[in-house]
């Protein structure tokens, strides 16, 4: 007992988000102390590793042969085992660094569809990773931990958590998820979806990190007061020559309209197959928008006109889920009901 109570002195737990587009930690006593794409750049001769993070991300597209940049997550699941357990293992051992007397506990969210063989997965890369002990919580469980819902209560909660790969929603009651859906269609879909649409328009090729600029910057699910452009750099189809083009928010809200209406067509689905009890809760408290795609310009108001319920944008939907993966790491007794593993 003695012993173990040392030991946890100088264990260092941590709360991690595993997502498509980035990886999130969080400590107890650091709060958020990473935040890096999911990313990782290989040697293709020897498979050792060249970088991780975001300084892999500039890699993307800019790589000669013997460089392969890849995402090992896919759909907010693992695509490549041995990548993503060295990408885990870097960002774990980039955390901890002075503290490897005692192996880590880490509590890791997933997918809501997230399959046994998936989950295994997680698990085996965070203990081949240098984890003694890991624990899974569905994201958006995570979510409305993170936003400070009351997820424990008889009433029912509706979160909508928009990620790199897939798309949560899920409605709560009960420290438990009454009815949840996972589409994999989310910020990726949109990104190649304006690499399309500039392509078949425009006869450009654009590269991913520049359909994310186009996104974050123009991107739109309902027009705005006024039109925004901005300037975008490719490669002319024709002819192969570099070429820059001035496209307008209309362009980038018509080439993402099938990848938003899936996501709004999906809370359409979940209000639908949800018992109307939870319903009537949901219509007094409002829906829950978090995770990257949250922050796409109109989202809530075309959600809110889709469907009548009042939208609330958490207020650093970017990293709710992780804050709320900490939550439960801080207090793993009062949450242990809502771990899945």
């Amino acid at each position: 007992m003695v012993l173990s109570k040392f030991l946890h002195m100088f264990s260092k737990d941590l709360a991690m988000d595993l997502g498509t587009a980035n990886t999130l930690l969080y400590t107890p006593r650091g709060g958020i102390v990473l935040n890096e794409p999911s990313v990782v750049a290989l040697d293709t001769r020897t498979d050792k590793l060249i970088a991780v993070g975001r300084e892999a991300k500039e890699f993307l597209g800019r790589t000669p042969e013997r460089i392969r940049a890849i995402r090992p997550m896919k759909d907010g699941v693992i695509a490549d085992f041995e990548v993503t357990k060295e990408m885990i293992a870097f960002f774990v051992r980039k955390v901890i660094r002075g503290f490897n007397l005692v192996k880590p506990r880490i509590v890791i969210c997933v997918p809501t569809g997230i399959t046994q063989v998936e989950k295994r997965a997680v698990i085996e890369s965070a203990h081949q990773a240098g984890a003694r002990d890991v624990k899974l919580v569905e994201e958006p469980m995570a979510a409305a931990v993170g936003a400070g819902l009351p997820v424990e209560e008889a009433v029912g909660n509706m979160v909508v958590d928009i990620g790199g790969g897939t798309t949560e929603v899920a409605v709560i009651s009960l420290a438990a998820v009454a009815y949840a859906e996972s589409v994999r269609v989310a910020g990726d879909e949109m990104n190649e979806a304006i690499q399309r649409y500039i392509q078949d328009q425009f006869q450009i090729l654009i590269g991913e990190n520049m359909a994310e600029r186009i996104k974050i910057q123009i991107g739109s699910a309902l027009p705005g007061k006024e039109v925004m452009s901005m300037d975008v750099s490719g490669k002319n189809i024709v002819n192969g020559t570099p070429t820059t083009i001035t496209v307008e928010d209309g362009d980038i809200r018509e080439a993402i309209k099938d990848p938003v209406m899936v996501i709004v067509n999906s809370v359409k689905r979940a209000l639908e197959k949800t018992p109307p009890e939870l319903v009537a809760d949901i219509a007094n408290s409002g829906l829950l928008l978090a995770g990257g795609g949250a922050l796409l310009k109109g989202l809530d108001e075309l959600i809110a006109k889709e469907t009548y319920l009042n939208v609330v944008i958490d207020d650093e939907p970017l990293t709710t889920v992780v804050r709320g993966t900490g939550k439960t790491v801080e207090n793993r007794r009062y949450y242990h009901n809502i771990f899945i593993n």
